[in-house]
């Protein structure tokens, strides 16, 4: 575990060397138009450098660089073991570079530093070396066939991906797309976030010093309507994969209709019930769960628990301990290693969780903490966590995806209202259940329209376990062996003996 202090890191942050450019066929390149961006850091509002600006052009550039690669056989007939090692490698750089690395994300995203550090880099790491460990050990099929047939079941590398990634955790979700579409022997085009794109930039370099051959990895930074619209419309990617909001999501799938069918495969937002009943077994480990369930990484989470739903009960009792753990989570300065909640990714994002804490008081929510922007004498972009208490399932607060931490608390009477509210919602990305009854818990985690459901617990899980979202919080699966689905076609060959 690192020593460095706020002090250590500050100096760090003003010797950073930042690398701005596109990566393209193993180097780094200007945009095709020389246009950039300026990347502004949300802790304290710096300049953190220029950032190219790709678009059309780049992604045709990026394509047919991918393409040519695909067809080379290079990385894509490499054998298993072989692609394995080297994405071990890969992650084994990523720890090596692991101070660097949670710098540049915690400094671009405003995420605290010991989150970056200890939760961000290994998790991507680990996502990674996960996906390579597991590539030589996913066995083809031969199908129940006369005796003088033959069916074989085959899965290959659909060929070229593109990888839409968002700003909350830029890293590792980067990776969590990363480590099968790479491991499987497809090539991919990754496009980070405007908001956040300094480590995806970085980790192209890393990958080819850990063995993967030019034009397998390219970054293109930019604007979603510019480089990631001419991604979705690229007649010669063969599949996207996206996390971010429902609202490109949908984009998305509308430019794959209008270009050549490309597989799209979409993890997008969530309005996480997290729901907690009289019989919990733990109500301190229930409020302290609820507390950093909406307030770890400001709130910018997907899954983050932003709807309370509270057995009527023991509201008046319960509702007094989540404020009260609610207290050990206070905006501060990210690169300080005590920091537990940081800056939201810019003025934008602020500027949105604020109009939400405006509306949730106009909807006659009550205010119970927080609510206000704080620090404004950094030049930052914090906002205090946040609860409102007396909301109704039909306020915007509770209904909308804010990304940013404010609570809604939301009280029920039965399981069946519990779960009809839980339920009520576009979304169906996560949940969480509170019980010590058994059987309440599995009946109750059965009737939740949710990717994951977490019990006695928020946010549980690892590689091992699929991640994603039923409804409008998408399709197909991150993590797990389940996650090699969307990076490979099925083949059948039916051998006449």
């Amino acid at each position: 575990m690192t020593t460095l202090t706020r002090a250590d890191w500050e100096q760090r942050a003003r010797d950073l060397k930042i690398e701005g450019r596109a990566f393209l066929n193993g180097e780094y390149t200007d945009a095709v138009s020389g246009e950039t961006f300026e990347c502004i850091s949300p802790v304290d509002g710096r300049l953190l450098g220029k950032i190219a600006s790709c678009d059309a052009a780049d992604a045709d550039r990026a394509v047919e660089n991918a393409r040519a690669t695909f067809n080379s056989g290079v990385w894509s007939r490499l054998a298993p073991t072989k692609r394995k090692a080297t994405m071990i490698r890969f992650a084994s750089l990523l720890k090596q570079h692991a101070e660097e690395l949670a710098l540049l994300e915690t400094l671009d995203m405003g995420k605290p530093i010991s989150d970056s550090l200890y939760i961000d880099v290994p998790g991507a790491a680990q996502a990674l070396s996960w996906s390579g460990e597991a590539i030589d050990k996913i066995y083809d099929e031969v199908a129940a066939t006369p005796h003088d047939q033959l069916g074989l079941v085959t899965r290959e590398p659909v060929g070229v991906v593109g990888a839409i990634v968002p700003w909350n955790f830029p890293l590792m979700m980067a990776c969590w797309k990363l480590g099968p579409a790479l491991s499987t022997g497809n090539s991919v085009i990754l496009k980070p976030s405007e908001k956040s794109p300094l480590t995806a930039i970085r980790i192209a370099a890393l990958a080819i010093e850990a063995g993967i051959p030019k034009g397998v990895l390219n970054v293109l930074p930019g604007y979603g309507h510019t480089v990631g619209k001419a991604l979705g419309l690229h007649n010669d990617v063969d599949t996207l994969v996206f996390t971010g909001s429902t609202k490109i999501a949908k984009q998305l799938m509308v430019y794959a209709g209008e270009s050549n069918m490309k597989r799209v495969w979409l993890e997008a937002g969530g309005k996480s019930p997290n729901i907690v009943f009289a019989d919990a077994p733990d109500l301190q480990a229930a409020a302290e769960s609820a507390a950093s369930a909406i307030a770890f990484n400001q709130g910018e989470v997907c899954t983050a628990g932003s709807r309370l739903l509270v057995e009527r009960s023991i509201k008046d009792k319960f509702l007094p301990m989540v404020i009260e753990a609610l207290k050990a989570w206070r905006p501060g300065n990210p690169l300080d290693p005590a920091t537990n909640v940081g800056a939201l990714v810019d003025t934008q994002q602020m500027n949105t969780v604020l109009s939400y804490i405006e509306s949730g008081h106009s909807d006659g929510a009550k205010l119970v903490a927080g609510g206000k922007r704080i620090l404004q004498e950094t030049g930052g972009t914090y906002v205090e966590p946040t609860i409102f208490d007396g909301v109704s399932n039909a306020m915007k607060i509770a209904q909308e995806e804010i990304f940013g931490p404010v609570l809604s608390v939301i009280a029920f009477d039965s399981a069946e209202e519990a779960i009809q509210i839980a339920n009520d919602t576009p979304y169906g990305l996560a949940a969480a259940v509170w019980t010590q009854d058994i059987s309440k818990a599995h009946l109750t985690a059965k009737a939740l329209r949710a990717g994951s459901v977490w019990v006695n617990q928020y946010d549980g899980g690892d590689m091992t376990a699929p991640f994603g979202g039923f409804k409008q919080s998408g399709n197909g699966r991150d993590k797990s062996l389940h996650a090699f689905d969307k990076y490979t076609e099925l083949k059948a060959t039916w051998i006449k003996l």
